[in-house]
């Protein structure tokens, strides 16, 4: 349970049977009542303590709800589930699960109307309906992003969602295999002679006839996954602090130089600016990863802002490219 309990001794959450504790939990410890109370202090720093882990769940952002099937708990309404089922294939959600609206405009009354003993969501993403929701339910904040940490952060929301649902056991074997599979993706790259190769990762759409493209920096968690694998982010145009993502039009490509960059997208809706937008576009026709064939959209369905499922996805991608 090492990766959970960092998170207790971080004080990211706290987790016990009995209420909050300062003891540490020794490594195989589980709460000693299962069915006991769970104590967690979110990403807003508020302590929260449920009577018993959550089992009636609704998320409302496709990451934090990638997370919960990811432990084997369906939620019983979820934000968008047509988006998610096109953005993110790494979990699959019940055919079941409820929406609950638009992810920045979630339905409050449809939400009180399943009855939910904990809401999920992210810091950023329905702010303003906070005080609304904890008038029937409690609500689980999780960070959603942090550009100078990602994949440390995406470790914590994981953990921290686990431990409201009382499901550690099962975040640290989800966790295991994500480690397996990045250490596995990096032997694989090295061996074959990839580290330290180029890369660059992005998203774009139309507005009228002008395409905008928004690069993923270095602290992107996608963009945080190749360099751990050993790969280098190119892109070092400015970004912000939290999502690690910055906006470009095809001019500024002209920055990519590297001769031997792969560009890695993501169009899963089926708007493909890149391959449609500016087919014919001379800038873009000329950058080198367009003449040598080295542009790869990703498969549909694998979303840049997920778990460690959604992570996987992306790791096989990026060694099936750097280590055919």
């Amino acid at each position: 349970m090492k990766r959970v309990l960092a998170a207790v001794l971080a004080g990211a959450l706290l987790l016990t049977g009995c209420g909050t504790t300062e003891e540490p939990v020794k490594k195989g410890d589980t709460t000693t009542d299962p069915g006991g109370p769970v104590t967690y202090t979110d990403a807003r720093g508020k302590t929260v303590t449920l009577k018993a882990p959550a089992t009636k769940v609704v998320s409302l952002e496709w990451g934090e709800t990638e997370m919960l099937v990811s432990l084997g708990v369906q939620p019983v309404g979820a934000a968008d589930t047509k988006g998610y089922t096109t953005w993110n294939t790494a979990a699959k959600l019940d055919a079941s699960v409820k929406d609950v609206g638009m992810r920045g405009e979630p339905s409050v009354d449809s939400i009180a109307a399943l009855q939910p003993d904990l809401i999920v969501m992210e810091q950023d993403s329905t702010a303003a309906v906070i005080d609304q929701l904890e008038k029937f339910a409690p609500v689980l904040v999780a960070k959603g992003s942090d550009a100078s940490r990602n994949l440390d952060r995406m470790r914590d929301d994981f953990a921290l969602i686990a431990a409201a649902v009382g499901k550690a056991d099962e975040a640290n074997k989800v966790l295991d295999d994500f480690d397996r599979a990045l250490a596995d993706g990096k032997k694989k790259i090295d061996a074959a002679g990839a580290a330290g190769k180029s890369f660059a990762i992005a998203d774009g759409w139309k507005e009228g006839s002008t395409v905008n493209i928004r690069m993923f920096g270095q602290g992107a968690l996608v963009s945080q996954l190749g360099i751990r694998l050993g790969l280098k982010n190119v892109w070092t145009g400015k970004v912000d602090e939290a999502w690690g993502l910055g906006q470009t039009d095809v001019e500024g490509m002209n920055v990519l130089k590297d001769a031997d960059l792969h560009f890695f997208y993501n169009a899963s809706d089926g708007d493909d600016v890149f391959a449609q937008g500016l087919a014919g576009n001379a800038i873009w026709d000329s950058l080198s990863f367009v003449q040598k064939k080295q542009l790869h959209k990703m498969p549909n369905g694998i979303w840049t802002f997920g778990g460690p499922a959604s992570c996987k996805q992306y790791i096989e991608q990026l060694v099936k490219v750097y280590a055919p």
